[in-house]
């Protein structure tokens, strides 16, 4: 019977803690009037940074958690640091950067949504972010195997952060009723950012950017800090002015002993529409290469991604040559191979040292050549990044890493 009582006692403990907790959480909350939760499949961070930086630049004292490339906390004068983790990524460290933003007096935070799983999209929203604003990016064919197995199903999952009484807004068209029926259950009003808004951006408002940013996440960015009151031209300059998430999707020209080097970091966006938008868009800038090389990051962790990139690509202008790096590159390539791409252009580089992956990648090189890292920034992805941009001579930008 001791046993019990005891039992009982930890219990009783244990969950009057949680309930104490929970209750500090909702006054820390109740001190941040504006909270903006940030989902979708392509764009959360980059759509993350530049409402707060619009917010910032309008003169609402504001936090950022983006988890895109690398997790970062943005301060109210923009200063940011890495975001500190135990262990493996958890949504609870949501309470966290909500700790962080009241301490520092915020009045707004936006906060990008970092959960997967379906039942932990509604708990991020309704226990830990509790959002007066939600935005929704889109809804691709990514993350199948948890949110899936259709992208109607990957819409219904993100659905789940839609705020209860709040507003929603999103640039998604496709799965546009989806949303629409998720709002009115919770009461929430939906804003739709449609063409006519993002026809609105101009060529020469993208051009400012130091990257090229798409005009889908600034229309709907836009869209959010109008309604919060900060005018068009204000929040423009404060995103100018931002600094971009490190997975940005840029170019850089290597001039290696006389063999003219393009490499575009693609890495970021990982489902198969946006790959081969940004693909193809490369191919048609570069025309004038002559070789093609498309650098395929894979994750065993990841196989639908690996299975979906590698049936996909075979449909896409084709490359000379296909580097494999990462882990569990067989599943890409039996996806590729059984879709009809020619086998002989697959290079195996698993487990391959940075500095041998380039020294590969220069052999399979002509006089001039693109070479296109693709499928996923975590790995090895960001240091290949990080090698090709530390031996390069110019470097641009020509799309955003949260492609929308």
């Amino acid at each position: 019977m001791t046993g019990f009582w005891l039992l009982l006692f930890v219990t009783l403990g244990l969950a009057a803690a949680g309930l104490v907790e929970s209750f500090l959480h909702r006054r820390r909350l109740a001190k941040i009037p504006i909270r903006i939760h940030v989902n979708g499949t392509r764009g959360k961070s980059s759509v993350t940074r530049l409402i707060a930086a619009g917010l910032r630049e309008g003169g609402i004292a504001t936090c950022a958690k983006t988890t895109g490339t690398l997790a970062r906390m943005i301060l109210p004068d923009g200063r940011e640091y890495p975001v500190f983790r135990f262990s493996r990524p958890n949504v609870i460290e949501q309470v966290r950067i909500v700790d962080v933003a009241a301490d520092y007096g915020a009045q707004a935070i936006v906060i990008e949504c970092m959960a997967l799983q379906p039942f932990l999209q509604w708990l991020s929203e309704w226990k830990l972010v509790r959002a007066t604003h939600g935005v929704i990016t889109n809804a691709r064919a990514d993350h199948l195997d948890v949110m899936g197995p259709t992208e109607h199903n990957v819409a219904t999952a993100l659905a789940g952060m839609i705020p209860a009484g709040g507003r929603l807004y999103t640039a998604e068209r496709r799965h546009l009723d989806v949303f629409a029926r998720c709002a009115a259950d919770r009461h929430a009003d939906l804003i739709a950012v449609g063409p006519d808004r993002v026809n609105a951006v101009t060529e020469e408002e993208l051009n400012r950017f130091s990257y090229v940013e798409h005009a889908e996440n600034v229309a709907l960015a836009l869209r959010v800090c109008e309604d919060l009151g900060v005018d068009r031209q204000t929040a423009l300059q404060g995103m100018w002015a931002a600094k971009p998430d490190p997975g940005v999707m840029t170019t850089h020209e290597i001039d290696f002993f006389g063999r003219q080097i393009f490499f575009v970091n693609g890495f970021a966006a990982n489902d198969p529409e946006s790959t081969e938008r940004i693909w193809e868009l490369a191919v048609r800038r570069y025309d004038m290469v002559e070789k093609r090389i498309a650098v395929f990051n894979c994750r065993a962790d990841r196989p639908d991604r690996s299975q979906q990139l590698g049936q996909a690509c075979a449909n896409w202008t084709a490359a000379d040559h296909y580097v494999l790096i990462g882990t569990g590159t067989y599943l890409f390539a039996r996806a590729a191979f059984k879709a009809g791409l020619d086998g002989r252009k697959f290079v195996f580089a698993e487990n391959t040292r940075v500095d041998d992956l380039f020294e590969i990648c220069i052999e399979l090189s002509g006089a001039s050549s693109l070479i296109m890292g693709m499928a996923n920034i975590g790995g090895p992805g960001l240091e290949v990044v990080r090698y090709f941009k530390n031996r390069s001579l110019v470097k641009s930008a020509i799309y955003s890493g949260s492609e929308a």
